[in-house]
């Protein structure tokens, strides 16, 4: 039997945890609060009525004082229970935003690091945390707002029938109107626009977050600001979503809605008009003009209890939105645990017959490659760039599981062990390490949060940092990106390295470790990759070929197929395509300026 779907606001409030009954205890109180709300109004018109009655003689209207505090004690008793119903709302409202937080980042835990690299960390800030945010509106007051108003239209219904029916139609039409209006605004063929403005919304919020960290590129360039088209575009989306949906959506409904609410009298006057000539007697008159004062004091209420609609509708919308943005980070894909996890026996590493596919892709990146590293050999992969360098070793840490195939570390399918377990097992530098805003101390210590501080400065010494160490100013305490405290592209590889060699992981994964380091900090990162890489196994990444020649075994990726592999010298032998990268790689490492008409300078 399928499972029943369950509404936005019960998805909802399924996070709200234990906070659940505050939401209900508030809804419950906003009702009662709304009738509160109204019942001032129907002193007003008993004031009313009793001066009508005994007009001219007004003095004898003696319950009018009497019907003046009743008001002001209901109108202050119904502020009061409003206040304690939204404060019960916002209480779980609150709870339940930063349960949505904690459950998605608890989510977000779980999922394969590969998915960040195909999320950037803006859309998902704006997916979870914005999305959390707009839930509280909804929460807070939406909810209370639309039990309150349907509290106050039934009773509105009950009251508007019981002096004349005919007074109570020519109010309540007006309501039709304006719910009418409402409805073409937000409903029917205009209900997707909403998903498609926070759309634009995501998008301008990951082109944005994507602009900022371009800046530097933009200075070095001198280029403007129209130089990322990407933004420039989701900003003109998102303004022309917007646009579109109030100017040329909403601007007649709205109109439509705000004349009928404000103005129910352009139906009560006429109706008045209509029935006056039945009044024959003098108290037929009176009453009449009684029921006419009732009916007009409640069509301000009508004016009230609409608005409140069609702000709440707005929330209910925003909120539908916010909860398929958050869906899309709960559904993100999570790494499968094994029931009966095994620990790897070894740190030999193995492909088996191994196809892999990125989701949206319809050539597989990885297609059949097998190879394996004995413990303690050294596996350089190489080739041309998108020939699935990257790939293959991101399925060693499972970054990604592979489609098919067996990827096994010490013997045991990587998918057969635990996560934690998996990644104590292997240590990974890659060619952007990013630091975190925190000490050296503490990002060296990433990776084993137990060590102690010579623990660390042992790692850095192996990773060639003292050079780092001594010019801070307070040393390995140093807190960086503070005060005009930067490393450069080299130095943070080196400091990533002291990570890993802290880590001390009998596999080790190097992803173009020396990308970014110039000729003095290459040596230096080449002296921490010896006491890195020390009776370790080693899966390396390399486009400078002078970096692999003493591998043990050299694979070569292409298209996603392994191609050749062998020694530095069996693959020249082969005279393949590993020969023809080394001959261009060592053209090109001897190519000076002037040896060649083109290379000249004039």
């Amino acid at each position: 039997m399928e499972k029943k779907k369950q509404s936005d606001v019960a998805v909802l409030l399924g996070y709200a945890g234990s906070h659940k009954g505050l939401t209900f205890l508030g809804l419950f109180l906003s009702a009662i609060a709304m009738i509160l709300g109204m019942l001032p109004y129907i002193c007003i018109w008993l004031v009313v009525r009793d001066l009508i009655m005994v007009a001219p003689n007004w003095s004898n209207a003696v319950n009018i004082t009497r019907y003046g505090w009743m008001a002001f004690a209901f109108a202050v008793g119904g502020i009061i229970v409003y206040f304690l119903a939204l404060m019960c709302t916002h209480l779980a409202a609150f709870r339940t935003a930063s349960n949505i937080r904690k459950q998605g980042m608890a989510h977000l835990m779980k999922a394969p690091l590969g998915f960040f690299d195909s999320n950037a960390s803006g859309l998902l800030r704006n997916r979870l945390d914005g999305a959390a945010a707009d839930t509280e509106t909804l929460l807070a007051h939406n909810l209370a707002d639309i039990v309150g108003t349907i509290a106050m239209f039934l009773t509105m219904l009950v009251l508007m029938f019981v002096f004349d029916w005919r007074m109570g139609v020519a109010c309540l039409l007006a309501a039709v109107i304006s719910v009418g209006a409402m409805c073409t605004m937000m409903g029917g063929k205009n209900a997707h626009l909403m998903a498609e403005y926070q759309a634009a919304q995501d998008t301008m919020s990951k082109a944005g977050t994507e602009y900022v960290r371009g800046i530097p590129v933009v200075k070095v360039f001198q280029q403007t600001v129209y130089s990322f088209k990407a933004f420039k575009e989701a900003i003109e989306a998102y303004s022309a979503k917007a646009e579109y949906y109030q100017a040329d959506v909403c601007k007649v409904p709205q109109a439509v809605n705000l004349t009928f609410t404000e103005g129910a009298f352009i139906f009560l006057v006429p109706t008045v008009l209509f029935i006056a000539p039945g009044a024959n007697s003098a108290g037929n008159l009176a009453g009449l003009v009684t029921n006419f004062a009732f009916y007009a004091v409640f069509s301000a209420i009508v004016s009230t209890a609409l608005a409140r609609i069609m702000f709440a509708a707005s929330g209910m919308m925003l909120a539908q939105t916010a909860l398929g943005r958050i869906n899309q980070v709960m559904e993100a894909p999570t790494l499968k645990i094994a029931d009966n996890p095994k620990v790897p026996k070894g740190n030999e590493v193995e492909f088996i017959d191994v196809s892999f596919t990125y989701d949206g892709a319809d050539i597989p990146a990885l297609s059949h490659v097998s190879f394996k590293a004995n413990a303690g050999e050294t596996i350089a992969l190489v080739g041309p760039s998108g020939g699935g360098k990257t790939t293959a070793a991101s399925l060693i840490p499972r970054f990604w599981d592979a489609s098919d195939g067996i990827v096994k570390v010490g013997g045991v399918d990587v998918k057969e062990v635990d996560p934690h377990v998996l990644m104590n097992h292997i240590a990974f530098v890659f060619q952007n390490n990013r630091l975190f805003k925190n000490t050296i101390l503490e990002n060296v210590r990433m990776s084993r949060p137990n060590a102690s501080e010579e623990q660390v400065m042992d790692a850095l010494k192996a990773a060639q940092c003292m050079d780092i160490i001594d010019k801070l100013p307070n040393g390995i305490n140093t807190m960086l990106g503070t005060e005009g405290t930067y490393l450069s592209g080299g130095e943070q590889q080196r400091i990533a390295l002291a990570r890993a060699i802290l880590k001390d992981a009998p596999v080790v994964v190097l992803d173009e470790a020396t990308a970014f380091a110039d000729p003095e900090n290459e040596v230096l990162i080449q002296k921490a990759f010896a006491n890195l890489t020390k009776d370790k196994t080693v899966i390396m990444i390399a486009h400078r070929l002078s970096t692999v020649v003493n591998a043990d075994k050299i694979i070569v990726l292409s298209e996603g197929k392994l191609i050749e592999e062998g020694s530095h010298s069996e693959l020249l032998d082969k005279k393949g395509m590993y020969e023809r990268m080394w001959t261009d790689y060592t053209k090109a490492a001897q190519w000076k300026i002037g040896d060649t008409e083109e290379g000249r300078i004039a």
